[in-house]
């Protein structure tokens, strides 16, 4: 638990995501258009069940190998290359589903292959011996304020001159496991999710989805230049009812961004409690700051979200019109006036914001800066 904001700048110096939609750049250029990766399907894979909102990066059900490795594959290519895994060269993976998909798939095959890659250090041995990484590898797993953790221990790992650079890497996978559990809690369900809208019935998607950054204590266009932690420890899934815990990480990333014009990437995965508390929360503190989320499109990505929305941001960034995409999926009226629909010009702001919320009242932000 942080009471004030991590002020331990740290340059990136690559970054990218893999969505359904492809890397970064052709995410960004997705939702710019407006385009939704959910589609309704079974919520148990070959197995059926209700039709709920799922965006997949090919089929759910668990391969031998497991379906996630032939997707990090595609993307670690543009990981710069470094003796990843020594001592000044840190990895830190964030995930939380791990091979979880493998342990299901063996309650349903018996075929004891799945189980060599079915917990989350068996699936990161995978990983660092697909990839060359030596045996540096730091494990987070903290439900959907996973990625922002890691990368909040990356920079202070930088800042104790402990690495040179740090290689924080993300994936999460859905799996009948993971989809059923959300379909049994009734926020997944065959709604398609409507971030911040006022509505009866809340509902979210689940989706695949991998990224990684690169952090250094180099100069870079980009910095990620403050981080806030911040849990409520209150209950095992919802938040403290007036807000208080979402208030005191609004607090502390606002005492970072002093004088900056800032849009916010909001968490935004179509509940309406902590949906409606996170609007409400940031458009106090932030009156003048456009929210948006595009969970609505995306899904739900789980521990990995917040290194996916980060790659997408920098990928809207850099494109030369840095246009940010609006609000996939949300309808009007919305919980705030501050959410925003309608994809916006980049210009009149300079840095954003980007916040994840988790189970149990966890709640995490980061100040993204720029050149």
């Amino acid at each position: 638990m942080l009471a004030a904001a991590d002020q331990l700048p740290a340059g990136i110096e690559a970054c990218d995501c893999l969505t359904p939609f492809g890397d970064a750049a052709a995410t960004a250029t997705a939702l710019l258009a407006g385009r939704r990766a959910l589609e309704l399907s079974p919520v148990l894979g070959r197995d059926g069940g209700d039709r709920v909102p799922l965006a997949l990066i090919g089929p759910m059900d668990e391969t031998l190998p497991p379906r996630w490795l032939p997707a990090l594959r595609r993307m670690a290519p543009g990981i710069p290359p470094a003796a990843w895994g020594t001592a000044r060269a840190p990895v830190i993976l964030t995930s939380s589903n791990f091979g979880v998909g493998s342990l299901y798939a063996f309650t349903r095959d018996h075929d004891t292959r799945h189980l060599a890659h079915g917990t989350p250090f068996a699936s990161v041995e995978l990983l660092r011996r697909e990839f060359g990484w030596r045996e540096n590898v730091t494990i987070f797993s903290h439900a959907c304020v996973t990625a922002h953790l890691g990368l909040a221990h990356a920079a202070r790992l930088l800042h104790a001159g402990c690495a040179d650079r740090v290689l924080v890497f993300s994936f999460d996978f859905v799996s009948p496991f993971v989809a059923g559990g959300f379909h049994s809690l009734k926020i997944l369900n065959a709604r398609m999710p409507a971030p911040y809208a006022v509505r009866e019935t809340g509902s979210i998607g689940l989706g695949d989805g991998a990224a990684f950054a690169v952090l250094t204590r180099e100069a870079a266009p980009y910095r990620i230049a403050a981080h806030a932690l911040h849990n409520e420890m209150f209950h095992f899934t919802s938040n403290q009812p007036d807000g208080a815990g979402f208030a005191v990480c609004a607090a502390a990333i606002a005492a970072a961004t002093g004088a900056r014009r800032v849009w916010i990437k909001g968490h935004g995965t179509g509940t309406l409690e902590a949906g409606r508390l996170e609007a409400e929360v940031l458009a106090r503190q932030f009156p003048s700051a456009p929210l948006v989320a595009w969970k609505g499109s995306l899904g739900h990505t789980l521990g990995s979200c917040g290194l996916v929305e980060l790659a997408i941001a920098l990928a809207a960034l850099r494109a030369p019109e840095k246009k940010i995409p609006g609000t996939v999926g949300g309808a009007a009226p919305s919980f705030t006036d501050t959410v925003t629909r309608e994809s916006f010009s980049n210009a009149d702001f300079d840095g954003a914001i980007l916040t994840s919320n988790a189970f149990g009242g966890a709640h995490a932000a980061m100040l993204l800066t720029h050149d």
